[in-house]
């Protein structure tokens, strides 16, 4: 890819980053999310003047979270330290890493973004699907040999190869004038990967110390070993080669590893592929512009006609593995594809891992596609998926081979977090130097050792629900529960200004509560309970205190429903004075 005009050398300094004087500073290290669940991932790092900081991750919202598109890190700590941040680095291009960059790097200056060439590419498109041209104001400094160095402030930056779901991951190194951390982000270890020898860490032992390693801890509760990349090559490959009908993968749209090998085999045996899903084809185009996947015009053909060929030729390489409702495969198994009808002789794989959260969507997904077709497959019954996450098996070997003197467990559920503490403690790790963070603690590291303080910064949710970012709070977020929970009941009655006395019989909404037809008795129950609060808060004569009246409605209104019901729905009263 070109560079933009923002584009900085990776091996120059940042210019007017003042190096903080070594004596007598700490180090903080703080998570703002990514700590207490899966995802929102983002560390600050900030020593004397100078503060790095670590992705920018989304999580995607639970069930609890009613209209919600995703919560992002709180950034309130940065607040007025703008001017410090010498660089955020993005560790890979998974959204729970980069996607809340397209909004919280605006909110604190645009500072330079270092990250390889693939995630960079990924965040500047992903800037530009917010604000067509905000891309151009990045300042960016690309990561184009993993033996690249950097200077920023008191920080010295350097990475190291990692081995992860998605290309360009990548593992960081922040030397400090006091400690050393070791970062490698998301991981696993490769056993026996093709084309290359597994990768190893003992060369980090060598590091500056006291070294502190922060490991993703996702797989702490995992104790099968993951078969070879080999092994799974050979069980997808084959179902390719045997398949009767079309072969519809679901894979996740950043893995573009296992799409380029897809492509290869399809090359191989003559197969074409339909790409479908607004976010698998914007990355393999971001893929193909940087010369990571190649494939020929002849072997890639659109979606709309994939019915122009003979289905055993056909591959449908498409997003929806999670069961996210409009994504593509859950409406291939409604029926709501516009090219795609499952038949019978159709082969679908989920050569995907299930993201914790979604069980219940992706059960529901297989027990459609298992009534449309004989032939799918998943991860319950064969290894067609490799996770990009570890084990504890993995765990306590990257430890012992990078021996650092603090360990701290990171980007996980807590659970995770303090089971890999145990993982440290079983190999002889020192309990007093390993530390479980939560969301918002401050690990402070001086020369002395390190500690985790009493006091924490800000990291409450802020919720994106389409153009809003924070707008919506606990007090929105406890009204639209308790919608979903009990729905909403409208009271709209008209009272006479001169009388205080309601004119007619009070007008009844009801949506999600109570089906009006068949509820005609507590209806008119209601309407009289209505009449009365008002007759008696009005009709003594005097000045109406209106907000009086609607809080007595709403209140014994809700109180006679939940009598009649066990339901407490939204109690609104309207009160129209004429």
């Amino acid at each position: 890819m070109q560079k933009t005009r923002n584009t900085l050398p990776i091996n120059e300094p940042v210019r007017n980053a003042s190096r903080s004087d070594a004596g007598g500073q700490n180090l903080r290290i703080i998570p703002l999310g990514g700590c207490e669940e899966v995802g929102r991932n983002m560390t600050v790092f900030e020593y004397g003047n100078d503060i790095v900081i670590l992705d920018m991750g989304i999580q995607f919202p639970e069930e609890d979270m009613p209209g919600v598109d995703y919560v992002i890190p709180n950034t309130e700590y940065l607040k007025g330290k703008e001017k410090n941040i010498r660089a955020v680095i993005f560790s890979h291009g998974h959204l729970d890493h980069i996607g809340a960059a397209h909004i919280l790097l605006g909110k604190l200056g645009n500072p330079l973004i270092i990250g390889r060439p693939l995630t960079i590419e990924m965040i500047k498109r992903r800037q530009e699907e917010v604000k067509r041209g905000s891309s151009k104001k990045l300042k960016i400094a690309y990561v184009k040999d993993i033996n690249d160095k950097m200077n920023l402030g008191a920080f010295t930056l350097s990475f190291f190869p990692i081995d992860h779901a998605i290309m360009d991951a990548m593992g960081t190194i922040l030397k400090t004038p006091i400690t050393t951390i070791v970062h490698p982000g998301d991981w696993t270890i490769e056993r026996k990967p093709i084309g290359r020898k597994e990768i190893r860490y003992d060369y980090l032992s060598k590091l500056q110390r006291p070294t502190i390693l922060m490991l993703e801890s996702l797989g702490a509760v995992k104790k099968d070993l993951p078969i070879t990349e080999e092994e799974m090559l050979k069980n997808l490959h084959g179902l390719i080669s045997n398949a009767k009908g079309r072969i519809i993968i679901a894979t996740f749209s950043s893995q573009l590893q296992r799409i380029k090998q897809i492509l290869e085999y399809a090359s191989k045996i003559n197969k074409k592929v339909a790409f479908d899903g607004y976010s698998m084809k914007l990355n393999v185009e971001i893929a193909k512009e940087l010369g990571y996947i190649k494939m020929t015009k002849e072997m890639i053909i659109p979606i709309d006609k994939i019915n122009n060929y003979p289905e055993n030729k056909i591959i449908v390489v498409c997003t929806g593995g999670q069961g996210e409702e409009m994504s593509v495969l859950p409406r291939i198994a409604t029926g709501n594809h516009r090219f795609i009808k499952v038949k019978k002789s159709d082969t679908i794989i989920f050569s995907s891992s299930i993201i914790p959260g979604n069980e219940r969507a992706i059960q529901r997904l297989k027990d459609n596609l298992y009534r449309l077709s004989d032939n799918v497959v998943h991860g319950e019954i064969m290894d067609v998926h490799i996770s990009g996450h570890s084990n504890m098996h993995d765990i306590e070997n990257i430890i012992k081979q990078i021996k650092p003197n603090y360990f701290i467990p990171v980007y996980a559920n807590h659970f995770m977090l303090k089971e890999a503490a145990k993982i440290a403690y079983n190999i002889g790790f020192p309990r007093d130097k390993v530390f479980v963070p939560d969301n918002g603690s401050i690990i402070e590291a001086t020369r002395n050792g390190i500690k985790i303080l009493k006091e924490k910064v800000p990291t409450n949710y802020i919720y994106v629900d389409g153009l809003g970012v924070g707008d919506v709070g606990e007090i929105v977020l406890r009204d639209r529960q308790m919608l979903a929970n009990d729905g909403m009941f409208v009271i709209v009655a008209i009272v006479d200004r001169q009388t205080g006395r309601i004119k007619g019989s009070p007008d009844i909404i009801s949506r999600g509560f109570v089906y009006l037809r068949e509820s005609k008795d507590l209806l008119a129950q209601t309407r009289r309970k209505v009449i009365d609060i008002v007759d008696k808060a009005a009709g003594s004569g005097g000045a109406i205190n209106w907000v009086y009246i609607k809080d007595e409605i709403r209140n014994k209104i809700g109180d006679f429903l939940h009598s009649k019901t066990e339901r407490r729905p939204m109690v609104l009263p309207v009160v129209i004075e004429v």
